[in-house]
């Protein structure tokens, strides 16, 4: 688990000024007093810290978090660029190693690196431009609020007098560091950086092909690793030809490997080899032959899950998670009643660059470079595995290929550290994509079974919902849980939600947007087929489902719900679509939903037409209520798009489907990415709100799934209740 620091405001910045007369603030709880007696070059140390000033006026901001394409590394800069008040085109930005002393926590996922940055990050840069003001209030002899800083440049304002950041930061340096509880933030009226649109600070490095992820990494002497694990998950090794390997071209080490403790996610069984080059190594690879014991799992199968998930189906829910109300009563009395099984497959994560680290060990030491997601339990992981003090592991986080959730896992990293501590020298662990897709920790498929219910008035006025996952005991199994406040729990008066699990052979875990990019599918679509059954328009049914605008909480406060915001995104993209006034053509339609995940409010509409069962999505629009601000609008409207596009890549022809313990699909020639000329425009707007800014990484994936299958309903007749859509007859166009 991540350790929690105890950080108080006061203790948050350590300041110091740096040889050569600069200024470096250093972030949390970093002690940096003794950077004060460094007499060498700023390039002579590498001190964790936000904020370097050199007395040239330079200016290098850190960023702290993993970049795996979210855009973190330019929007969180952006954030303390502005409250600092120089230019963005005079800024640095560099990626920080691991430090969770000095910069606290440190991970990518769930959305959460605006909420939880977003204010700490404007307190760093309003204190130091408040020191750098009072820094020139001293050289002039000036009361510090008759002076004001921008673009680098402190003015005092009745005589014109200036002076640059970089003349000042030595003797800012020497000031009592702020309570910054107490500092001065900016009026959002005046920010120049935040709420501009800015080119992501890699852009120029991605597309000219310079080596900045993992999969790039080089140190001295390193030689190269493929991993062979068994293809039934956790299976391990009972003989391997080793010898036959050593003897391959290029081959230093081949030798078996034990899995350590009991965990899927940790490190697993199989056989490590070693060669010069990589493509040495996989080729000594494919003389490989391993006998494997197998294990319980190899039983598992898809067709067995259903079958189980159709039987228990059949009977009440395991579990209730909650019940409101009277529902059989309900729908005795319901006008109109829908009943409907809804099923989601297990997808891979598929990231373009495939699971890779790099690792040294000498002296007892160990090295990493690595694309995770989640560092701090990396280090925990690799700690425990070999048997070493965390605090003796470094990792430095490097740009990832792409992460969607599947680098929140660290197998990759324990497999390359223990490689190298086994023989010595550094070595890069490169996956294929065969290994990758094959030990992912999927997304979790799921069964679902409705019954609901419509009073005369084409209102909900019943739902019962038996969901049928993944778990053991009374657990749920990774990313395969539900929440009983989830929508739209706490909106239907008779509201009935269970769960029954089935056994857990196969690793699971989160993929973008967990959770709600299979329960949006499945909730909004019912909701549609209610809409249907109650002849009602489908923007107004939802709104009607919706009610008036107010916040939904649990009676602790907790889970709140804004049916406002709700209503504000769905009604918008109703405008921004042209819902009620489109004329679309014979074979057309259109689809809508929306969902409310990770902190932000999405709603979607579709447009496809569908000609013998050949699928063209025409267009999405999308609207997100992110909060008060859109730090990066450009970055913002990418992650947008990018949500949308892989919500509708994911419907169409992905699955991962288990038969005999093992994945069958083992690249993308089985598990279809969406392609250029499939990809539709997408549209997308943001509503601002009186809310504190949230992320976007996730939110917008969820609604684009259903909105599609409601398109295809409302062009087909047909409704999909299963995925992937190329299951049930369709196409890309």
């Amino acid at each position: 688990m991540t350790s929690t620091l105890p950080v108080s405001r006061r203790s948050f910045l350590r300041v110091t000024a740096i040889a050569g007369g600069g200024m470096l603030i250093a972030s949390y709880v970093q002690p940096i007093a003794d950077l004060a007696a460094l007499t060498g070059s700023l390039e002579d140390f590498t001190p964790n810290a936000f904020i370097k000033i050199g007395a040239d006026g330079s200016v290098t901001i850190t960023a702290k978090n993993p970049e795996i394409g979210q855009g973190v590394k330019t929007m969180l800069p952006m954030i303390i660029a502005d409250e600092l008040g120089v230019d963005w085109k005079a800024v640095k930005v560099e990626q920080g190693l691991f430090d969770p002393v000095a910069y606290g926590r440190q991970a990518a996922g769930g959305s959460t690196a605006t909420p939880t940055n977003w204010d700490n990050h404007r307190r760093v840069g309003a204190a130091a431009r408040q020191m750098l003001i009072a820094a020139a209030a001293l050289t002039w002899g000036t009361p510090a609020d008759e002076c004001s800083a921008a673009s680098g440049i402190v003015t005092h304002r009745p005589s014109g007098r200036k002076l640059t950041y970089g003349a000042l930061a030595a003797k800012a340096a020497t000031l009592a560091v702020p309570d910054l509880a107490t500092v001065t933030l900016k009026d959002p009226k005046d920010f120049t950086i935040i709420g501009t649109p800015q080119k992501g600070v890699d852009t120029p490095s991605i597309v000219t092909g310079k080596p900045i992820f993992s999969i790039d990494v080089k140190v001295p002497g390193m030689l190269f690793a493929v991993f062979q694990k068994c293809p039934v998950f956790g299976g391990k090794v009972k003989s391997a030809n080793l010898d036959v390997v050593t003897a391959q071209p290029g081959v230093k080490h081949a030798f078996v490997v034990e899995q350590v403790g009991t965990s899927l996610g940790g490190l697993l069984g199989g056989v490590a080899v070693v060669a010069d080059s990589w493509w040495l190594a996989k080729q000594a690879r494919e003389k490989l032959e391993v006998t494997w014991d197998e294990g319980p799992t190899a039983s598992h199968s898809s067709v067995e899950y259903a079958r189980k998930a159709a039987e228990l189906a059949q009977g009440p829910a395991a579990r209730s998670l909650r019940k409101d109300g009277d529902v059989d009563a309900a729908l005795k009395g319901a006008a109109k009643t829908v009943e409907a099984a809804y099923f989601y497959p297990f997808l891979s994560h598929a990231t373009l660059e495939p699971q890779n680290c790099t690792a040294s060990f000498s002296n007892g030491k160990l090295e990493l470079w690595a694309p995770t997601q989640t560092p701090a339990n990396g280090r925990q992981l690799v700690a425990q595995a070999l048997g070493i003090a965390e605090t003796d592991i470094t990792i430095h986080l490097v740009r990832g290929g792409g992460g969607f959730g599947r680098r929140l896992s660290n197998d990759y990293l324990v497999e390359a550290a223990w490689i190298a501590k086994t023989i010595g020298v550094p070595v890069k662990l490169l996956w294929t994509r065969e290994d990758d897709m094959a030990h992912d920790f999927y997304r979790p498929a799921g069964f679902h079974f409705f019954k609901g219910g419509v009073d005369g008035e084409g209102k909900i006025i019943a739902w019962r919902h038996h969901f049928v996952t993944f778990g053991e005991g009374d657990r749920p199994g990774s990313s395969a849980g539900i929440q009983p406040t989830e929508f739209p729990s706490r909106f239907i008066p008779n509201f009935e939600l269970g769960t029954s699990f089935l056994p857990l052979g196969v690793p699971t875990g989160a993929l973008r947007a967990p959770g709600s990019n299979g329960l949006a599918f499945v909730f909004h679509s019912f909701i549609d087929e209610l809409a249907h059954a109650a002849g009602k328009d489908p923007v107004q049914f939802r709104l009607d489902l919706l009610g008036d605008p107010r916040m939904v909480a649990e009676p602790d406060g907790r889970a709140g719900y804004d049916a406002a915001r709700a209503r504000g995104v769905l009604e918008d993209v109703a405008e921004k679509s042209g819902w009620g006034r489109r004329k679309v053509p014979k074979g057309s339609g259109l689809g809508v939903a929306f969902h409310f995940s990770h902190l932000g409010y999405f709603a979607e509409v579709v447009e496809v037409t569908v000609v013998d069962a050949a699928v063209k999505v025409n267009k999405v629009w999308v609207v997100g209520d992110i909060g008060s601000q859109v730090i990066n609008p450009l970055n913002a409207e990418h992650q947008a798009q990018g949500g949308a596009l892989d919500g509708l890549s994911e419907a169409m022809g992905q699955e991962i489907t288990i038969e005999n313990g093992r994945a069958v699909q083992t690249n993308f020639h089985e598990y279809p990415l969406l392609r250029h000329t499939q990809a539709p425009p997408v549209e997308v707007h943001f509503r601002v709100t009186n809310n504190p800014p949230t992320g976007l990484g996730e939110p917008a994936l969820p609604p684009v799934i259903p909105a599609l299958c409601n398109a295809i309903f409302a062009a087909t007749g047909k409704r999909v209740r299963s995925l992937p859509l190329s299951k049930e007859g369709f196409r890309w166009a």
